[in-house]
């Protein structure tokens, strides 16, 4: 009936092979949870010896958002998700943005209607509309295109064959639907919901190929899934409606036997539990929804990404990892090789799971804690040159290891550290009214003068005899000053190990902020 068949070739992947992919569309910046589905993917396919496939479905392209390509791509470099085939390095199966491949799914659908699988519809928008509003008048509840409302719509079916090969020849527009059966229970065996069973009595005559000449998503992603070779489709809890639909595609097109298996992910859910997480509910509670910022290029909008907020890369993977899926055992941190080890589909729940930040920082401060002093150390000078300060590499370190406890982000190397730097030019009042006294003064004016006279090379255990020194001779202990001391050299009364910090800071400059603060810190003398 249509005699300009498209003329293209295509080879099917066959393998033994586990392969899986990850198959986002061009519309924006990648939200966390497409970022979680790529890690399940990549987590499966290295678990099982397989191949991890990055797709561009960018079949709708009034949605195509210039850069949006490479902000995928760049997600996935800095997350370490290395991809076997894709966009990026080619591979057997290429081309491998689907806007590139229109005529393999065309072919497919002319072939579906040549094999009265599909048809050809030429209804105006205005008739469809008319035809939603028919069935709304006869109280039907869902107004659909379906196996029943087809036969009073304009199609190859209701049409001669004369009638439809005129309106093709003469350019009406067209789409081509899925013929859809009556009355017919198709069954699905899903690796996480287990089987799902939907009559055709609930589904419509989906559109297959637009009238733009670009495929559905339906169509595009199981043609796709078969000539690749992909053994094992999952993703996210959404298309799950959508998979009976694809079952009955891949038995009209006669690949029943090579359907993958489907494993359908449950939502994160927003921090509160009810509903599905969403760029809104980031910006109410204060966190980052994408793996790297992005501007949006049509409004300017500007979103903080999880790698600008500070995040590292193998804390987030960590935290994702855990929002879906039980190891079955107590462990909580895991590398990528363990998890990689760990990982399987049977230990996905169905339940939705609960975004907790929280837990996210606190991925952040461990994975901080374990991280070598040379890459805490190139933390610091990366915010230090921002600033415009100059720190020798052997002072970096060793701020780096007093601080590594303290902290859940790199940047607080140095927000948290600013007194490693200058001298306070504020004081904690709260630490000032209760432990600034004539007392700390007289101590600690002490141990200036004991400082200024030490002899040798001046080291935080030097400090530390040194102040024992003055408190014995002054009968003290030494909890009675140690927190005037610490307000005196960093304006608050907590922090890293304070003789360490004189240690860092120098001798020269311990007498310096202590003789600061007695000239500046004021208190009420006892009558």
């Amino acid at each position: 009936m249509h005699s300009d068949l498209p003329k293209f070739t295509v080879e099917i992947v066959m393998t033994n092979k586990v392969r899986v992919r990850f198959a986002p569309s061009p519309t924006g910046a990648l939200h966390i949870g497409g970022i979680r589905t790529a890690l399940y993917n990549y987590l499966f396919a290295k678990k099982h010896g397989g191949d991890f496939i990055l797709r561009i479905e960018d079949t709708d392209q009034t949605r195509f958002v210039p850069g949006a390509e490479d902000y995928i791509l760049g997600s996935l470099a800095w997350l370490g998700l290395n991809t076997d085939e894709g966009i990026a390095q080619g591979g057997p199966c290429a081309p491998y943005r689907q806007s590139e491949r229109k005529d393999i799914y065309m072919k497919e659908a002319l072939r579906l209607v040549e094999e009265d699988k599909a048809y050809y519809a030429f209804d105006t928008p205005e008739e469809l509309d008319e035809m939603r509003e028919r069935l709304k008048a006869a109280k039907v509840v869902n107004p659909v295109y379906d196996n029943v409302t087809r036969m009073s719509m304009k199609n190859s079916i209701t049409l001669s064959q004369e009638e439809v090969q005129q309106r093709l020849d003469r350019g009406d527009p067209w789409v081509i639907r899925l013929k859809v059966p009556k009355r017919e229970d198709v069954r699905l065996q899903d690796l996480v919901r287990d089987w799902v069973v939907v009559n055709t009595a609930n589904i419509d005559d989906k559109i297959l190929i637009k009238s733009d000449g670009m495929p559905t998503y339906h169509l595009a992603n199981v043609v796709d899934d078969h000539l690749m070779g992909i053994t094992h489709v999952i993703r996210g809890e959404e298309w799950l409606p959508s998979a009976p639909l694809h079952v009955l595609l891949y038995r009209f097109l006669g690949w029943e036997n090579t359907m993958p298996r489907f494993a359908h992910l449950p939502l994160l859910l927003k921090p509160t539990g009810n509903g599905k997480l969403s760029k809104r509910d980031a910006l109410k509670h204060g966190f980052p929804i994408f793996p790297l910022s992005w501007k949006d290029p049509e409004t300017g909008e500007f979103s903080e990404g999880f790698q600008e907020a500070g995040y590292l890369p193998e804390a987030l993977i960590n935290f994702l990892a855990l929002l879906g899926w039980n190891p079955g055992t107590e462990q909580e941190m895991f590398s990528l090789e363990e998890l990689i080890e760990a990982f399987s589909i049977e230990r996905i729940g169905k339940s939705g799971a609960k975004f907790d930040i929280e837990k996210a920082k606190w991925f952040n401060q461990q994975y901080i804690k374990l991280k070598p002093a040379a890459e805490l150390s190139a933390f610091l000078h990366t915010e230090l040159a921002s600033q415009h300060i100059e720190c020798s590499p052997e002072k970096a370190a060793a701020i780096s290891e007093l601080l590594r406890e303290r902290i859940t982000f790199p940047a607080e190397l140095y927000t948290k550290g600013t007194y490693f730097f200058a001298a306070p030019d504020e004081y904690d009042e709260k630490i000032v009214a209760k432990k600034w006294n004539e007392e700390a003064v007289s101590i600690l004016s002490h141990y200036a003068l004991a400082l200024e006279t030490l002899e040798g090379v001046f080291t935080s255990e030097a400090a530390h005899i040194t102040l024992n020194k003055v408190l014995e001779e002054n009968n003290l202990g030494m909890g009675r000053i140690l927190q005037a001391l610490r307000l005196a050299l960093t304006g608050s009364g907590a922090g890293p190990d304070l003789f360490g910090i004189m240690d860092v800071i120098g001798r020269e400059e311990v007498i310096h902020r202590l003789r600061k603060a007695i000239n500046q810190l004021t208190y009420e003398k006892k009558a």
